[in-house]
């Protein structure tokens, strides 16, 4: 059984909607409020393009909410994010 591979640009789609949100690694954790999940070094793994770590699916989705597309967007390689990314779902508290 071959390993399951993740997908190729999801790093890269990740940092694309962390900077489209003016957020620094430690604030996008507060925001999408996965503080009891994730660290920093979390984040900077996710968004290294060598590294074969991946979001949890519930992690995925909240990225995804953050800024109104769809989790396809992101897990899928043949498709781009927006150009203007639609940031519209994470609130300042």
């Amino acid at each position: 059984m071959k390993a399951k591979k993740s997908p190729r640009r999801l790093a890269e789609k990740l940092k694309t909607i962390r900077l489209a949100l003016h957020l620094s690694q430690v604030e996008l954790i507060k925001k999408l409020d996965v503080e009891d999940e994730l660290i920093q070094a979390h984040i900077s793994a996710f968004e290294r393009k060598r590294n074969n770590r991946v979001p949890s699916f519930e992690v995925l989705l909240k990225y995804a909410r953050a800024v109104g597309i769809s989790t396809d967007i992101l897990i899928d390689d043949t498709l781009d994010l927006p150009e203007h990314l639609p940031v519209k779902s994470i609130q300042s508290e």
